[in-house]
C-alpha cells in the first residue's frame, strides 16, 4: 500500500522502450506541453541511447532533462532519463539507482522501475512501452493498473521493434494501444484530468 507524502502526488509517466530509434521518444515528447505537471521518466535498454538522448531531447522540449543520479529528486515538468547499467527505484519522493539486477540476458528495467513506482508513489501512474526486442515492462502493467494507472502500448505498425508493444498487448493490462503522437494527446488529456 501507497503512503502518502505531501507534494509526491503528481503524475508519473514512464516511457519504457529498448529500441534505438530516438524518433519514438523525440516525437512523443517533443508534443508534449512543457508545463502540464508531470515528471517524465525515460527507462531505456540500449547503453548508448541515455547519453544520445540526454543531448538530443532538450532541442525537443521546454522541459528540464537530466541523466537520473542517486536521490535525486522527483520534479514535475521534467524528463529524467535513467543511465546505463542500473535498476531505478522510487523511493521518498526520490530516484534510488541499484547495479543492473539482470546482467546477461534481456534486461527487466523496466519491471523494475514500474514494480517500485506501484509500492513508492501516491500520484497518477501512466506507463508507456514503446517499441524494442523482449517483453520488459509487461509483467508489471497488471500491477500499475491495480493501484489504478494508465497503461498505453505504441502501436506495433509506429515504430522499429514490435516484441515489447506485442509483449505488453498479450499482458491483458493495456488500456490504450496508439501512435507516438497520440500517446502524447493521451498523456496531455490524463495529466489534464489528474489536476
Amino acid at each position: 500500500m501507497k503512503t502518502a507524502r505531501a507534494g509526491k502526488d503528481f503524475p508519473v509517466v514512464c516511457l519504457g522502450g529498448a529500441d534505438g530509434d530516438l524518433d519514438s521518444y523525440t516525437g512523443l515528447i517533443r508534443h508534449l506541453p512543457a508545463d502540464m505537471g508531470v515528471a517524465i521518466v525515460i527507462v531505456n535498454h540500449l547503453r548508448i541511447v541515455a547519453n544520445l538522448l540526454n543531448e538530443s531531447l532538450p532541442r525537443h522540449t521546454a522541459m528540464p532533462v537530466e541523466l537520473i543520479t542517486e536521490r535525486l529528486l522527483i520534479q514535475p515538468n521534467r524528463v529524467f532519463i535513467i543511465p546505463e547499467q542500473r535498476d531505478l527505484h522510487v523511493l521518498d519522493g526520490e530516484f534510488r539507482l541499484k547495479p543492473t539486477s539482470k546482467p546477461t540476458g534481456w534486461p527487466d528495467v523496466i519491471t523494475v522501475f514500474l514494480r517500485s513506482l506501484t509500492q513508492n508513489w501516491d500520484g497518477q501512474l501512466i506507463a508507456v512501452i514503446l517499441s524494442g526486442y523482449d517483453g520488459d515492462g509487461a509483467a508489471a502493467l497488471c500491477g500499475i493498473k491495480e493501484v489504478g494507472g494508465i497503461t498505453i502500448a505504441q502501436r506495433v505498425d509506429n515504430g522499429g521493434q514490435p516484441d515489447m508493444p506485442l509483449s505488453a498487448i498479450a499482458s491483458g493490462c493495456i488500456d490504450f494501444i496508439l501512435s507516438v503522437e497520440n500517446i502524447a494527446t493521451e498523456i496531455e488529456r490524463i495529466a489534464h484530468a489528474s489536476r
